[in-house]
């Protein structure tokens, strides 16, 4: 796979990771169903856990390119942030879309 497409998949995969917590009512996509509605709490664990996953297969997609670059902070609060606006679709579905019926 070039880098570009790299790049691509890393960027797909953390707009759909972003937004599964918010359309699913299973934990972790593919555990139980929440018969109560997950809490907003427990989805914002699971943007978390999800974000990690998310970095871990950029990591080793960066790792199978070449030598992996050294992050600072700076790296993590860009990439958390980037996430979180990725994240906004879903939670305007869950949370702020008026539902008729």
């Amino acid at each position: 796979m070039s880098l570009t497409g790299s790049v691509w998949l890393i960027i797909v995969a953390a707009f759909i990771a972003a937004n599964l917590p918010f359309v699913s009512q299973r934990w972790l996509i593919a555990g139980p169903v929440a018969l109560a509605g997950k809490p907003l709490i427990g989805r914002l664990g699971e943007l978390i856990f999800l974000y990690l996953v998310v970095g871990g297969l950029a990591l080793l997609l960066e790792r199978r390119a070449g030598q992996i670059a050294p992050q600072g902070w700076e790296f993590y609060a860009i990439t958390g942030t980037m996430f979180l606006t990725f994240a906004f679709p879903g939670f305007v579905y869950r949370y702020l879309l008026r539902r008729h019926g």
